[in-house]
């Protein structure tokens, strides 16, 4: 593709407040401007809630995944394949982008399996929730050559034909290894990776994914953070060069980033 490659997880605050989506895309739209190849990634939870209350549906979660049927698995990919996806996809192509809305069964791009929570030791069904088996890049590769946005909602399926919503992370991860982008940009609601979350001014700006293992170990990450940094490590495992945690509830981060400015938290290889 001759560009430099960012994989953008796009989710949480940046995507829920109507100004800062603005404002996030808006960013998005200079960068690719200057000639940058993106691929974005979003999930859509607040969104899935809203609507499972709207039918009178209840959410369940187990381990932080929604329990899903087939009812909730449809109306999630409603969700996120058509609301959500083309809401993203139009704003950008206001700003002059050329984006494109795909969702992972576009051209076979996600193969899935349902995935399985491992709980005292058993194996715990909970429905139509996904891992990724394999991703086929051709069909983003065509479309970066020839300038495109790929927008993608995380929805795949498996060689049955079953769908599956699968955790935005972690497609994120899957596909940046799978086309060796130089690097991904995971959008959160915190800074980025603290030596102590309590104090505001031990944020790490840059570490490499040997010292990210041992404060794994010594629980310094843990809790909510602990399944986006083993992500972070998976991506970085499938040929990243370098995965970027950043704040997106804060105004510009995407061009401060790019302008230089020491925001985040980059792990390295």
């Amino acid at each position: 593709m001759g560009k430099s490659l960012t994989v953008i997880k796009y989710g949480g605050s940046a995507m829920t407040d109507v100004e800062k989506k603005r404002g996030f895309l808006e960013d998005i739209a200079k960068l690719k401007s200057c000639g940058e190849n993106i691929v974005i990634v979003h999930g859509g939870g607040p969104e899935i809630n809203g609507m499972l209350k709207r039918v009178g549906k209840m959410s369940e979660f187990v381990e932080g995944n929604r329990v899903s049927d087939v009812e909730t698995v449809e109306i999630a990919e409603m969700v996120l394949s058509g609301k959500l996806n083309k809401s993203i996809v139009a704003q950008l192509n206001n700003c002059g982008v050329k984006a494109v809305g795909l969702s992972g069964k576009d051209g076979n791009m996600i193969t899935a399996k349902k995935k399985y929570l491992n709980i005292d030791g058993k194996p715990v069904d909970i429905g139509f929730v996904g891992e990724v088996v394999s991703v086929d890049t051709e069909l983003l590769t065509l479309l970066l050559e020839k300038g495109y946005l790929p927008v993608i909602s995380t929805i795949g399926k498996d060689d049955l034909g079953n769908t599956y919503n699968i955790n935005a992370d972690y497609v994120a991860g899957e596909i940046a290894g799978a086309l060796g982008a130089e690097r991904l940009l995971m959008f959160t609601d915190v800074d980025g990776i603290y030596m102590d979350f309590e104090d505001k001014g031990s944020l790490i700006p840059e570490i490499s994914k040997g010292e990210v293992l041992s404060l794994m170990e010594k629980k310094i990450v843990s809790g909510g953070m602990l399944p986006k940094v083993k992500t972070c490590l998976d991506g970085l495992n499938k040929g990243v060069e370098r995965v970027v945690i950043l704040n997106g509830k804060l105004e510009n981060i995407v061009d401060r980033y790019f302008s230089g400015e020491r925001v985040g938290t980059t792990i390295k290889n």
